[in-house]
């Protein structure tokens, strides 16, 4: 399984056989764009937490309410050989994960099935049930496993509408946190629009930060709204010391709505292709090509590293980030009018995007 080394930890909890290990994968600190340039994350400052809303539950009661649909996962896969000759063994990814749909669905985080051989999983009476992987996408960390259970135990969580979200509302996280199932914490929306790195280190966009306390094993657990509706999928921590300080990060229930039934339906997502890194630019709009890669979409148009790109499909850019999430929402294949400055001329190019790598 992936290994990631930095300070910002994936969730997931990795054992051999018989010992704990330690993170099951660290995403870096370095924000990858659409294709793989770096920038700071837009900042959003909590100055105090807003009431909960009249029509909100108690933790409580919510508890009482998602627990049965909360799971704990268990993904087992052959470890590597020793360089001396010796076995690997099996090595094993706890994490947790959420019942999605009656049909046996569960959400969960790629990192946490990566490279899986076999998958269990553990509903909150205790009861233990064999599942496979139906799909993953790593450029967003999420994957769909299809768990053998009984109708009786499959309990759906709803997805809310993410968007909606705003800084201070109360929030709570449902999971295993070092195989302790299910475990509760709560706590409020810290900031919006994150940016995290994804296991194939492209960036996954608007990823909700929480000080609700969330360790390792949490992976692929949900962040729900004091109406006890999933807005995340807990995914990372930023940490130091590897535990919990209060600054965890969740994929987003709207990026969820878009790729799970994708995933479910075909095992998996293509994601659109410029490959370019980008930067703000320099001027009141646009995105400034960093740096142009051989071989890509965007060296076939003609593209060429110092370029301004203002318009996307006829839409204005005002920075780098709106490139990106613009260039995400079309689909492998789409042929893209660009409107580029270039030492002070503008002109158009047309491109056609590729299909974004698996890494």
């Amino acid at each position: 399984m992936q290994v990631f080394k930095n300070s910002r930890t994936a969730l997931a909890t990795a054992m051999t056989s018989a010992a704990l290990l330690g993170a099951g994968g660290v995403a870096a600190l370095t924000i990858a764009f659409d294709d793989d340039a770096t920038a700071t994350a837009p900042q959003v400052t909590v100055t105090s937490a807003a009431p909960a809303a009249s029509s909100s539950s108690t933790v409580g009661e919510i508890y009482k309410r998602s627990a049965a649909a909360v799971v704990e996962i268990t993904a087992a896969s052959a470890g590597q050989a020793s360089p001396m000759g010796g076995g690997g063994g099996t090595q094993q990814a706890q994490g947790s994960g959420f019942v999605y749909d009656t049909d046996g669905h569960v959400i969960t985080n790629q990192h946490v099935v990566d490279g899986a051989e076999s998958v269990s999983v553990k509903f909150a009476d205790g009861k233990t049930y064999s599942a496979k992987v139906v799909g993953t996408d790593p450029s967003t960390d999420l994957a769909v496993i299809d768990v053998d259970a009984p109708a009786s135990a499959l309990t759906p969580l709803e997805l809310a509408d993410s968007s909606a979200v705003e800084v201070g509302d109360g929030v709570i996280a449902i999971g295993s946190p070092f195989g302790l199932e299910q475990t509760v914490t709560t706590g409020i929306v810290s900031a919006l629009h994150r940016q995290i790195t994804s296991p194939n280190n492209f960036s996954i966009d608007d990823a909700i930060q929480t000080d609700a306390a969330i360790n390792h094993g949490n992976s692929g657990g949900p962040l729900l709204d004091m109406k006890g509706d999933v807005i995340g999928v807990n995914s990372q921590i930023e940490s130091d010391s590897g535990g919990n300080d209060g600054v965890g990060f969740a994929v987003p229930s709207d990026t969820i709505s878009r790729i799970v039934g994708a995933l479910i339906d075909d095992g998996s997502v293509e994601h659109a292709y410029l490959g370019v890194a980008i930067d703000d630019s320099s001027g009141t709009t646009g995105a400034s090509l960093a740096e142009v890669r051989s071989g890509t979409p965007a060296e076939r148009a003609g593209l060429e590293n110092g370029d301004v790109v203002t318009k996307f499909g006829g839409e204005s850019i005002g920075s780098a980030d709106e490139l990106r999430r613009l260039v995400d929402s079309k689909q492998p294949g789409d042929q893209i009018e660009l409107t580029v400055e270039r030492n002070g001329d503008t002109q158009t190019v047309k491109v056609t995007l590729g299909t974004r790598p698996s890494a």
